[in-house]
């Protein structure tokens, strides 16, 4: 009998082992993927403080194609002063949490300080966006990044209504990689249905080869409202 009850706890011993040994192993046999399909809506709310200052709230939400998991989740405030007619300045704060398919969750809170200049051409526009961000994350490093993006604006008509098309192409530059670590290229066209809406659609390629997901199709679309 005590041979028995030794005989029973090795095989308990052994079979705790074995289904630990596997649960590991189907973690780490599903990486988390490289590429990837998602939709992102961005809703913004700007509140005039006066003629030429904005205070601005805005939440965001990106969402797998299969709708299957949110994997990313932010909100922000901040401020759009305007300092000319080509000139706007764009501090903000953000708060993020994602968790990317098969992941760990991120958190970070973020701190960025803009600029973007207009500048008319013919019946072109030209912007130019720099940001400069402060990232303080978990469970990544902290880092400063720095993001340029240059935009070609056209305006164009259907049936009557007004819209402006664009094209535009953004880089990041992360210090704590020291490198540039990511593109985004997109093509899109927005709408002001109102004074109090506008509402923007496009689709953007992202090309990433350090995160995961890095390189991602996106299915875009931003709702601004405006208080009067």
């Amino acid at each position: 009998m005590k041979r028995l009850n030794q005989c029973l706890k090795r095989l308990f011993l052994i079979s705790i082992l074995l289904g630990a040994t596997w649960g590991a192993h189907a973690q780490t046999t599903t990486p988390v993927p490289k590429d990837d399909v998602q939709f992102w809506n961005d809703t913004q709310l700007a509140i005039p403080i006066s003629k030429k200052v904005d205070f601005v709230i805005q939440g965001t939400i990106r969402i797998r194609s299969n709708f299957s998991s949110v994997v990313d989740g932010r909100w922000g405030v901040g401020w759009v002063i305007k300092a000319n007619k080509y000139l706007s300045l764009n501090p903000f704060y953000f708060h993020r949490e994602a968790k990317p398919p098969h992941g760990k969750s991120e958190y970070e809170d973020r701190l960025t300080l803009g600029a973007t200049l207009r500048f008319p051409a013919g019946k072109f526009t030209l912007v130019e966006r720099n940001w400069f961000e402060r990232r303080w994350r978990e469970p990544q490093v902290d880092a400063w990044r720095y993001r340029i993006r240059g935009q070609i604006e056209h305006p164009f008509m259907i049936k009557k209504a007004k819209f402006t098309g664009y094209v535009a192409d953004e880089v990041f530059y992360d210090w704590s990689q020291h490198d540039w670590v990511r593109n985004r290229f997109a093509v899109g066209a927005n709408h002001a249905f109102n004074k109090h809406f506008t509402l923007d659609l496009y689709i953007m390629r992202q090309n990433d080869g350090r995160t995961r997901p890095g390189d991602i199709i996106i299915l875009g679309s931003q709702m601004r409202f405006r208080m009067s």
